[in-house]
């Protein structure tokens, strides 16, 4: 890809930053880690980016080799946008990112948009795949009447969907931060229950469970000195 938008160095990093470090650009990869989506859909679940910005993202990722166009097969022929091969790449150092990002998040501003991919996100960026093992359970979050996701945990592997799950093991429907609280470690599953502000449909033991399997780990005390390689 050529673009004015260069470092001038000769740097793996700085040349990262010029295919994907664009406002924009890693959010869109984001979307598309999680599947194809047509050009409305990603629409959607960006609904603050302008359409021309989006239309100037995946056209320059599309030239970096990271997005490629696909037609439908279906009657319904429709063109969506996916990852390549190469795209897909950057699933696990979009999910480490978002995990260290995660760290400094706290509670989601007045106006702030949380979608359902980033909610899917959300799961398997803080899910702890060593205290899975030889867990089989699944889970509903309710976030909100028009945000559900299930997630799915079978010994130590997860997968993460949009919508409700008819067998479900537990559902939980957070009234406030204290979902928020409970992976951050600021609360236990007891003392988000004894807020009433967190309401489950289920055993409490799977609730416990969930606060092992999902969490954000804290970020490091500040320490004196400096440490180099």
């Amino acid at each position: 890809m050529t673009t004015t938008r260069t470092y001038g160095q000769f740097c793996g990093l700085a040349r990262a930053l010029e295919i994907v470090g664009e406002r924009w650009s890693l959010l869109v990869i984001r979307d598309l880690v999680l599947g194809p989506k047509g050009y409305r859909d990603l629409l959607r679940g960006l609904p603050r980016i302008p359409a021309s910005i989006l239309s100037s993202r995946l056209n320059e990722l599309e030239q970096a080799g990271v997005v490629r166009r696909r037609v439908l097969p279906q009657l319904d022929a429709g063109l969506v946008y996916e990852l390549t091969e190469y795209g897909s790449e950057l699933d696990h150092i979009l999910l480490d990112l978002a995990l260290w990002g995660a760290r400094s998040l706290g509670y989601p501003a007045e106006g702030a948009v949380f979608t359902t991919d980033a909610a899917i996100l959300a799961m398997y960026t803080t899910f702890q795949e060593e205290a899975a093992q030889g867990v089989s359970l699944t889970y509903v979050l309710r976030h909100s009447d028009s945000l559900v996701i299930h997630a799915m945990v079978d010994d130590g592997a997860l997968k993460v969907g949009a919508g409700d799950h008819p067998a479900a093991d537990l559902v939980i429907q957070p009234q406030g931060p204290e979902l928020i609280d409970l992976i951050n470690g600021k609360l236990t599953a007891a003392e988000a229950m004894a807020s009433g502000r967190l309401r489950i449909e289920g055993e409490f033991e799977h609730l416990e469970l969930f606060t092992k399997m999902f969490r954000i780990p804290p970020k490091p005390e500040p320490a004196e000195g400096i440490s180099f390689f």
